[in-house]
């Protein structure tokens, strides 16, 4: 895997994102809560600290969790939630050494369908089923894993020439349009919040 992601909109962060598997699903999994591209960064950033070029499972899944979490919270933090997100990014981890043997790529390389893959993406710890969608449509729009009925397993963040996830983003154009399309989502959402409450 070695390709172009625009997803840190900053160049060392988005190469480790474009060659390295586990630093995609890292990136993935940091981003709740905070804009996209700090998220992103995430990988890189926790690389750097660890003194390494790129992210290992192993090395992670078996560092002292306080030592890991002062990492991650270590100015400029890596998540507004540095020590919860540290434990999940071991989880993360732990669970990729357990069940691939830590080779974040193993998870899709051999998937049969895009089903499949949605499902092991689902098992990943603090992977839903949106998270798992937005992967996975992110693995096929831009990383050319297209296992057969890839679009369909992703819902509507495999359709083509949309701007919903970070899987339709290519440069600071696109970033722009998906933040829209988030931020209109949040009004809606909040605006039927506040209708139902309304009603009662």
């Amino acid at each position: 895997m070695d390709v172009t992601l625009h997803l840190a909109q900053d160049p060392e962060a988005d190469a480790l994102l474009g060659r390295s598997p586990l630093a995609a699903l890292v990136g993935m999994l940091l981003d709740q809560q905070i804009p996209m591209e700090w998220a992103f960064q995430g990988p890189a950033t926790i690389a750097r600290r660890m003194g390494a070029e790129d992210l290992d499972a192993h090395d992670i899944a078996s560092r002292d969790p306080e030592q890991f979490a002062a990492l991650l919270a270590e100015k400029p933090a890596v998540h507004r939630y540095p020590g919860s997100m540290a434990g999940r990014v071991q989880k993360l981890c732990q669970y990729l050494v357990e069940h691939y043997d830590g080779d974040a790529e193993a998870l899709w390389r051999d998937a049969g369908s895009g089903r499949e893959l949605l499902g092991r993406l689902q098992d990943l710890p603090g992977f839903g089923k949106q998270k798992a969608q937005i992967f996975l449509a992110l693995l096929g729009k831009r990383l050319g894993v297209r296992p057969e009925g890839w679009r369909e397993a992703a819902g509507v963040y495999g359709e083509p020439d949309s701007f919903r996830s970070v899987a339709d983003i290519t440069g600071p154009e696109s970033l722009a349009k998906v933040r829209a399309h988030k931020q209109e989502m949040k009004a809606a959402a909040k605006a039927a919040k506040a209708a139902k409450a309304a009603g009662k």
